[in-house]
């Protein structure tokens, strides 16, 4: 496809749109629409929760008229009936003439219906025109349709020596409150918080959005084998808590899911599977040398955010993953570097697995 200067011109405006929705549409998809016609734009919208109107209804009404219109949408527009009518069929009742899409729908229940929904009445349909910047906008949207499981971004303050905490468990604060509040912005876009039970033991976190503007508070999922979070922990006071464990119990203020593996600590991989099952598409790990460890050893993690602070805090201390020791560099678990930048006084990266 020849894709004009214009077309990214609307899609890119498109694409903005849709990030309004970051930390709100959970857990749907963020999709922004644009309507463009004669070289103008006479509508545009944004998918703002869910339940509430898609981003093509919300740039129809703004446009009021959209016959003979282009619409550019950051996902294809949606060919069933769910909380919302199906978008594919407002566009073709409002007459509009051509859709193009930046990718096509990874769920089950679209798929390429609503392009050839839209085809089958007439509408001149495109797909693909950058691609890229969308599934990056919705990774975790796209994770959980194609494979049954969240994205899993695991996020870690460390020294420059790599160090997490010191012996004794102490660690706040390694990082600086610009690096902090960028973490909270990380959290915010969350479907949901994961941490472990020996943070919980050291630190005692709310795991909440606090130095940004954030509406709703990411779910908090707390990793205890033998269900020794305390009752008076902050984790578990106010708003929605699941506590995976290995073994039956209860606790107060939690809902407890019992997975337990083979060697009686909690099914890592099955515990991914079931927040799939729950609509979380992206998880912001934020626990300790264990099971940071325990998830890179199981190829759990899809993205690392490490933070680190210009200190150093000496062989003692704790380091980031609970790994076993390498004989040769060959084992090496290597990485790909997505984006690395100054955030305060400190540095952050952002990296894949290769």
């Amino acid at each position: 496809m020849n894709w004009t200067a214009a077309d990214h011109e609307f899609m890119a405006r498109a694409l903005q749109l849709a990030a309004r929705g970051l930390n709100t549409t959970t857990p749907n998809p963020r999709v922004g629409c644009v309507l463009v016609r004669d070289g103008a734009v006479v509508g545009e919208g944004w998918h703002e929760r869910a339940g509430e109107p898609h981003a093509e209804v919300n740039a129809l009404r703004m446009a009021g008229a959209a016959r003979g219109a282009t619409a550019y949408v950051t996902l294809e527009p949606c060919s069933h009936h769910g909380r919302t009518p199906p978008c594919a069929d407002a566009l073709i009742d409002a007459g509009v003439r051509r859709v193009v899409a930046a990718m096509r729908d990874p769920n089950p229940l679209v798929a390429g219906e609503g392009l050839a929904r839209l085809e089958l009445a007439g509408v001149e349909v495109a797909s693909g025109l950058m691609e890229r910047e969308a599934r990056e906008l919705n990774i975790g949207f796209v994770a959980r349709m194609t494979r049954g499981r969240p994205w899993l971004r695991l996020k870690v303050a460390a020294s420059l020596d790599g160090k997490t905490a010191l012996n004794n468990g102490k660690s706040q604060w390694i990082t600086g409150p610009e690096a902090r509040r960028d973490a909270h912005a990380w959290r915010a876009r969350s479907c949901a918080i994961l941490t472990g039970i020996g943070t919980v033991k050291d630190d005692d976190p709310s795991l909440t959005v606090r130095d940004v503007p954030c509406e709703r508070q990411p779910l908090r999922v707390v990793v205890d084998s033998r269900l020794e979070t305390p009752p008076g922990a902050k984790v578990l006071a106010g708003g929605k808590v699941l506590v995976f464990a290995a073994v039956a119990g209860a606790l107060p203020g939690a809902e407890v899911i019992v997975l337990p593996n083979a060697a009686g600590k909690v099914d890592l991989a099955a515990m991914l599977a079931e927040l799939g099952r729950r609509g979380i598409n992206e998880v912001l790990a934020e626990a300790g040398t264990r099971l940071n460890g325990s998830l890179l050893k199981e190829a759990l993690v899809d993205e690392l955010l490490i933070y680190q602070a210009p200190l150093l805090l000496g062989d003692a201390a704790r380091g980031m993953f609970g790994l076993p020791e390498l004989t040769a560099l060959a084992g090496a678990r290597r990485l790909e570097i997505m984006d690395r930048r100054v955030v305060g006084a400190d540095f952050r990266i952002r990296a894949r697995p290769a």
